[in-house]
């Protein structure tokens, strides 16, 4: 590693001699990448009011003049001099403002003094150990509740400059979530967990606009206590993409539900519910639980909407990223992203849609009220979700809610929880009936591609698929398990 810095180290000192902003980004068209992407870069980071900043490459500070007029204090760091001093010059006339000269490796900041953490095109240049250990060093640092923002080139250099040194890995973008949410510390004073979990990952427009390059990659993390849950990974994202939606296991929903879909009912209850909510051109729409986003396309090419598709799993997104470059529809976009941290201004859209997806949620009156703040006023609500029957539950079915972690109320009790965040003209619909019809069919189609399906995938996978959904009619039948559809407006 001491040769791979010292080479880092002798290239940038050539290549920053004058400290410009081409410099720095290694890219020719830097002033117009700058002028479009810093407001797009702005947009994602939480509110800063009162924050103690640290910005980790900091360069000559093309974003510490903006951190500076939002937070409380901004410390600068940088490990070559002349950017630090071109930063300084810059933007040392603001009293909030702080300039370091240093490796971040070896970098020492106290405990619990840090809110937030802005790192930009800085972590592809360590290695897997390193970005470890700074990892860790950054989970000490923060206070409770702090929080991580980073972008970086995934598979990807982000200039056009040529480089004469590598950076130890142009890591993929799973690699990236796994490095920084593996890392924890103990908290000795709770005798906890301390670790990362994942508020928001998304790609920057402007690359794509601008370049074709969608591995331009930002993550908003949350310094988080936890301990290990009950499925036995560190966060319901791993559990999601490494148990529930691995990528063979999406791929196989998506080859009985059809092209885009993995939930009950795919192409057809979605034309049906979509069709309830009576969307017009140029509105934007919400999709929390996207899927891999057959249903986002659907709208965006039925109805001239925009669409904004969440999804947790980041397996569902690769996927649903792959679908959108197949359909080439600028108006679907996707990001992972926790719901239930994600912020957006009020009154942000016109439509919010979610299938199946808020059963794992378990502080539900706290997510519809913030659903309530992001609709414009009239906005819709649309929900479908597993519910439940009124208690007691058989055993198998108590079993069952525990090994996937569902937080389950009745659909009339589940309605009442929209209604307390604000919502009017609630309609709670105890769609049961239909789900066991919908199930019955993809039954008889799935005993029909059988062999087909165990060619394409395996016959564990097909009785796996088969014995699931015989369980859910099963479930359905005895009043156990419910399926709700929910429509409100504001």
């Amino acid at each position: 590693m001491d040769e791979v810095r010292n080479n880092m180290t002798e290239f940038w000192r050539t290549h920053s001699q004058n400290a410009t902003l081409e410099e720095m980004m290694l890219d020719t068209h830097a002033e117009e990448l700058t002028e479009r992407e810093l407001p797009e870069i702005l947009s994602m980071l939480p509110n800063l009011e009162n924050c103690r900043v640290l910005e980790l490459g900091a360069g000559i500070g093309r974003y510490t003049r903006h951190l500076l007029t939002r937070a409380q204090h901004v410390i600068a760091v940088d490990f070559m001099e002349n950017f630090v001093e071109r930063n300084r010059q810059d933007n040392g006339h603001h009293s909030n403002a702080t300039f370091l000269q240093a490796d971040v490796t070896k970098l020492d900041i106290p405990k619990n003094s840090i809110n937030f953490i802005f790192s930009n095109w800085l972590l592809m240049y360590l290695s897997d150990e390193e970005l470890h250990c700074l990892t860790e060093k950054m989970l000490g640092w923060l206070r409770p509740g702090g929080f991580l923002f980073f972008r970086e080139s995934c598979n990807y250099r982000s200039g056009d400059f040529q480089r004469e040194f590598n950076p130890t890995c142009y890591r993929t973008e799973t690699q990236y979530t796994q490095l920084i949410t593996s890392a924890q510390v103990k908290d000795h004073e709770s005798a906890q967990i301390i670790g990362f979990d994942i508020v928001m990952k998304k790609q920057v427009q402007t690359y794509i606009k601008m370049k074709n390059n969608p591995n331009q990659i930002c993550w908003l993390l949350e310094r988080v206590q936890r301990s290990l849950n009950a499925t036995g990974h560190r966060t319901f994202q791993q559990f999601l993409d490494h148990k529930q939606y691995t990528r063979n296991g999406i791929l196989r929903y998506e080859k009985m539900f059809g092209a885009g879909y993995v939930s009950t009912g795919g192409p057809n209850t979605t034309k049906e519910f979509v069709d309830l909510l009576d969307l017009k051109p140029g509105e934007n729409v919400l999709d929390v639980g996207c899927g891999i986003g057959g249903g986002d396309f659907y709208m965006a090419k039925t109805f001239g909407v925009e669409v904004l598709g969440l999804d947790l799993s980041e397996n569902m997104v690769d996927i649903a990223l792959e679908r959108a470059a197949q359909e080439n529809l600028p108006s679907v976009k996707f990001e992972v992203s926790d719901a239930t941290k994600r912020t957006f201004p009020e009154s942000s859209f016109d439509v919010i849609y979610s299938r199946d997806t808020i059963l794992h949620i378990a502080d539900k009156l706290a997510l519809f009220k913030r659903f309530f703040s992001w609709l414009k006023p009239g906005g819709r609500l649309l929900i479908s979700d597993y519910c439940c029957g009124e208690k007691p539950w058989t055993l198998p079915f108590e079993a069952y809610v525990k090994q996937r972690g569902y937080i389950l109320y009745t659909p009339a009790e589940y309605g009442k929880y929209i209604e307390k965040a604000g919502f009017s003209k609630v309609r709670a619909e105890d769609r049961t009936s239909q789900f066991i019809q919908v199930i019955e069919v993809e039954l008889q189609k799935a005993q029909k591609l059988k062999e087909e399906f165990i060619l394409e995938f395996s016959e564990e996978d097909y009785y796996s698929i088969e014995n699931g959904w015989k369980e859910k009619l099963e479930r359905s039948k005895s009043g156990n398990q419910r399926w709700g559809l929910f429509l409100a407006k504001k």
